[in-house]
């Protein structure tokens, strides 16, 4: 749910914020990256946020702590947890909710108290994971000061573990970053949201750096820390995906945002695009999904750089726009493109957003000829993918443009009426 809250000329959409106990079933919101430049800046100043709210979060949620993979067979599993893991996961998927908690709460309870040789190898990846799965239930049957607990409990047992896998380390990535959205999401101040999401990034950024360079000797110009390190151009293990390591970059990348250090987002935000657009090294293209999130990053990128000085601001903005722009459409034309269609509906409603974006920036320059014809063509294309939302939004900056037209177009003066004075 969101409202709206205005700010000089500027309509900025924001989140509700809801407190622990909340009534709502869902737990996640979307999340809308609304410039907030100071408005004296521009001449004119249209609305111009990353449209259509389930587009501006990147879309890239980590999948890291995914762990129904995990549940294929329950062999791998202690017999002590086995029965209640089997019990709890049948009933979520059977919706009955409050039952999956109590299996998998005492799930969680007795995996506690069993040595870690009980879970055989990556132990802390099956400890781990009936902990995710525990949170995620409970968020669902709207508890969410229990999951954060059962999240930073998992996280912490992670932390002071040694000797972790490359995958067990992937983990504590992805529950770091889901108790930093969660403490945005339930306001639980932007130093415990810093804190849970900047360990995210330090901690992929080590993994992937000690995973690439696993038997590889280092180079004596080779920068000490995570400092040299592009990651574009690292071969990243078989288990991690790119968007698992985009994930928590762009999370920062917008709390930076929103905090007003934009000079940290714009980069944050560079690094995952780089990285989710840098085909693998035996192909000639990033994959469908890496490039359609790469798109929406550069969306939003362009937003973001809207609040920069002045007439450079909207230069960098709009090029930005048009990048995304033209990825999609390139996107579209790839062989693997029909073989993905979730990923391309990524890139189909992607593009609605950057189309009317790319308006409003054009709008904001003075070229309303321009504006008018994106806008048009954001009509066009959300009327096409059944996108409601977005083409009330196209249809609302088309009418505004024809009031202003009118507006600046001079009255008629009527045949024979020149008001002059005549003397008498």
């Amino acid at each position: 749910m969101f409202h709206c809250a205005a700010a000089g000329k500027r309509l900025v959409v924001r989140p509700l914020r809801r407190p622990w106990r909340t009534q709502a079933h869902s737990l996640f919101v979307h999340r809308t990256l609304s410039t907030s430049a100071q408005t004296g800046r521009l001449r004119s100043n249209p609305r111009v946020s990353t449209l259509f709210t389930a587009l501006i979060a990147v879309g890239v949620v980590s999948t890291a702590y995914g762990v129904y993979q995990f549940y294929t067979t329950f062999t791998m599993w202690p017999p002590e947890v086995r029965g209640d893991l089997r019990a709890g996961v049948k009933a979520k998927h059977q919706g009955d909710l409050d039952l999956s908690v109590r299996y998998l709460q005492r799930a969680w309870e007795t995996a506690q108290k069993l040595p870690l040789s009980a879970f055989s190898s990556e132990p802390h990846l099956k400890l781990s994971g009936i902990a995710v799965v525990l949170a995620e239930a409970l968020e669902a049957t709207n508890r969410p000061q229990e999951a954060y607990e059962i999240y930073s409990t998992a996280l912490a047992q992670l932390q002071a573990a040694k000797d972790l896998s490359g995958r067990e380390r992937m983990r504590a990535v992805a529950i770091a970053h889901k108790l930093g959205e969660m403490a945005d999401i339930y306001q639980q101040g932007p130093e415990e949201e810093e804190q849970w999401l900047t360990y995210a990034v330090e901690e992929v950024l080590r993994v992937v750096k000690d995973e690439t360079t696993k038997g590889k000797t280092k180079s004596a110009e080779e920068p000490e820390g995570e400092v040299g390190v592009m990651l574009a151009e690292l071969d990243l293990p078989w288990w991690i995906r790119k968007v698992d390591v985009a994930a928590p970059l762009e999370a920062l990348g917008r709390f930076y945002a929103h905090e007003g250090k934009t000079d940290y987002a714009i980069t944050l935000y560079l690094q995952a695009i780089s990285m989710l657009m840098q085909p693998p090294p035996t192909q000639k293209d990033a994959s469908i999904e890496d490039r359609c999130r790469g798109a929406q990053l550069m969306n939003n990128l362009s937003d973001l750089m809207v609040q920069g000085p002045p007439p450079t601001n909207l230069h960098y903005a709009e090029s930005w726009a048009r990048q995304a722009r033209d990825v999609i459409e390139k996107t579209r034309t790839l062989p693997g493109a029909p073989n993905e269609p979730e990923s391309m509906e990524l890139c189909e409603q992607t593009l609605a957003a950057v189309l009317y974006n790319l308006g409003a920036l054009l709008e904001m320059g003075g070229k309303f000829d321009a504006a008018k014809q994106s806008f048009q063509d954001s009509l066009d294309q959300a009327k096409r993918i059944g996108m409601r939302a977005g083409a009330m939004e196209a249809r609302s900056a088309l009418r505004r443009l024809e009031r202003t037209a009118k507006s600046a177009s001079p009255e008629p003066v009527p045949p024979g009426n020149n008001n002059a004075k005549t003397d008498t």
